[in-house]
């Protein structure tokens, strides 16, 4: 028994051979081209090619999880991401069922594949309430409760890089001001950076190299993931009211940044905190590095366990 799992982010697609029991038996990543539909169906091609080799996994596919980032319309299976202006309600159910006739499609967001990932394989299996926060091109998140993955009505709930923590802030390209992810997000923290004076080292300034700077104490450099913190704090503790939450992982490439991240948002988390039930929050970075999502995508068509 083996799942096809395929995790669609803002800037790359992977995909994974995944068993019950957390093995990952072939991957494959790629960047999203401009094309993202031939890249999707390179990136199909790939595994079944690199399956060839083990014909068993191929003959034993169940079925293909996807995790894609949004927002998205899990009932009618399109997928209209923020960060891939390319596709605009993109029919992504069935062009994975035409490139893989025959197997069911499950469809969830990139976040929620995330959170999902960490509950069945990051150690999180007795978590009651678990939110999954993907730090990266764009911000999402998804919720595991009791369990369960939580996704609402149109498979969009949990999507805090959309809360609005600036009411006066800059417009986001989802509509809206003010959103998570014009502050928190790996673009949003390097703009910011720049309009303010950083001086980036080489040719490309990015969240990598940002990171780097605030790690050896560059000033505007900590800023940026202060402020990124003290955002992501707000959007965490209004998440956690609502959900009497356990667990906060964060994952993406920003949360790659480690402690320079995670020390002043858990430090916002606890100076921000009011009610008893919000201190005792759990943050921490997740275990599964770029594995969890597609270990949540695997696991919307695999019977797993905590």
């Amino acid at each position: 028994m083996t799942a096809l799992a395929i995790d669609i982010g803002g800037t790359k697609f992977a995909a994974a051979l995944v068993r019950p029991d957390g093995t990952v038996a072939r991957r494959a990543e790629m960047p999203v081209g401009p094309d993202p539909e031939a890249t999707l169906a390179s990136l199909v091609r790939h595994v079944r090619e690199a399956g060839a080799g083990d014909p068993g996994d191929l003959a034993d596919l169940v079925g293909v999880g996807i995790g894609s980032a949004g927002p998205l319309d899990a009932v009618a299976g399109t997928v209209s991401p923020v960060n891939i202006p390319a596709w605009r309600e993109f029919p992504l159910v069935g062009a994975v069922s035409e490139l893989l006739p025959g197997l069911p499609v499950a469809l969830a967001g990139d976040a929620q594949c995330m959170a999902l990932g960490e509950w069945w394989r990051g150690g999180h299996e007795r978590s009651r309430a678990l939110l999954g926060i993907v730090v990266s091109t764009g911000v999402g998140g998804g919720l595991v409760l009791d369990g369960v993955p939580y996704v609402g009505p149109t498979g969009n709930a949990g999507h805090i890089g959309h809360i609005s923590v600036d009411r006066d802030g800059r417009p986001c390209p989802c509509g809206a001001i003010g959103c998570l992810e014009t502050i928190a997000s790996g673009p949003s923290m390097v703009r910011w950076a720049l309009e303010n004076g950083w001086s980036a080292p080489g040719a490309h300034p990015d969240a990598r190299a940002l990171s780097a700077d605030a790690a050896r104490g560059v000033p505007v450099a900590q800023l940026a993931f202060q402020r990124a913190a003290d955002a992501l704090a707000v959007a965490i503790l209004s998440t956690a009211a609502l959900f009497d939450l356990d667990d906060v992982v964060i994952g993406g490439g920003v949360s790659g940044a480690g402690e320079t991240l995670l020390a002043p948002l858990r430090q916002a988390v606890a100076k921000r905190a009011g009610l008893g039930f919000l201190r005792g929050l759990n943050v921490e970075r997740t275990s599964l590095e770029r594995d969890a999502g597609l270990y949540g995508a695997a696991a919307l068509v695999l019977p797993v366990a905590g």
